[in-house]
Parts: C-alpha cells; structure tokens; sequence
C-alpha cells in the first residue's frame, strides 16, 4: 500500500513538472509598490542611477531571454541562426545502376544525403554523366546551405538544369 502511495506521488509529480515545462512558468513579477508595500512616490525617490556593469548585466539577460526557446501551441520553437550556412559541406559523385551516377552529399564529412538515382523520378537509374549528377549536387548545397530542410528538388528544376536531356 506503502509503495503504491509513493509511485502515485512520484507520477503526480512528474505531471505537474511536466505541464510546468509544456506550459511555461508564467514570468509575470509583483511590481515593485506591492513588493515593498510603498505608494508609488516612495518608490520613485528609492530608485537608483545603475553603475555601467549592472546596465550591462541586464543587458545581456535580456539577451539571454530573447534567444531562450519559446513555446507556441504546446510546441517548443526555437529561434536559432542557420546551421548549415558556414558548415563544411562536400559532395561526392557515386556510382549508379546501369553504368549512371548519383551523389553523396556530406556535412563534416559524415553522410547527410544518399541520391543513387534522380530525385523526384521513378526508378533506381541515375544520372548519364557525372557532370549532371555534380550539377545537382551543388544544387542540393545550396539549398542546404539557405536552411531549405529536407533539400527537395523537382522535375521542374532538373529541367532548367537541363539535366533530363537525352544524350
């Protein structure tokens, strides 16, 4: 009965510690005449100029507050700079089926995209000529690089590449 208790309790607690998270803690503060119980023209002869450091520190709080994750809908959303925009990325040219070729694309040297054959057809050929599957893979890049996710290329693009064209 004892350990029943407990794990209950221990479940309420992680619940509630959860929604905490989920939700967020409200950052709404008691302003500062009901904190010291002072009328507001108390308060204003209590206020201080604030040495150049302390300016500072509040300063980089509100920083630090600004680029903390916010919740939206339940969901955590955070405001992050672009990853790939100065990452190490290369591309590899690899063999396909029938004598064709595809690519390799890597970030920091660690496999990020597997394309043996032309993205948005059917079937497993790839490309006639490595100069074709290269064309594509830059285009890949840059689409990585501007932070497109996932880096989708369609017929209409391999066309104004002029990749699709029969030899």
């Amino acid at each position: 009965m004892m350990t029943n208790k407990k794990s209950i309790t221990a479940i309420f607690l992680t619940l509630v510690f959860t929604l905490f998270i989920i939700v967020g803690i409200p950052t709404t503060s008691m302003s500062s005449e009901a904190a010291t119980g002072k009328d507001a023209s108390e308060v204003k002869e209590d206020k201080q100029i604030k040495p150049d450091k302390e300016v500072k520190q509040e300063k980089q709080e509100q920083k630090e507050q600004e680029t903390k994750p916010k919740f939206k809908m339940g969901k955590e959303v955070k405001e992050q700079k672009n990853p790939y925009a100065n990452a190490e990325i290369t591309t590899r040219i690899i063999p396909s089926s029938k004598k064709t070729f595809g690519y390799d694309i890597l970030l920091y040297g660690r496999p990020l995209v597997h394309q043996p054959n032309i993205p948005g057809l059917p079937g497993n050929e790839g490309f006639t000529t490595r100069e074709r599957a290269q064309k594509v893979a830059e285009f890949v890049v840059k689409k990585i690089r501007k932070n497109e996710m996932p880096p989708t290329v369609t017929i209409e693009d391999l066309n104004n590449m002029g990749v699709l064209k029969k030899d």
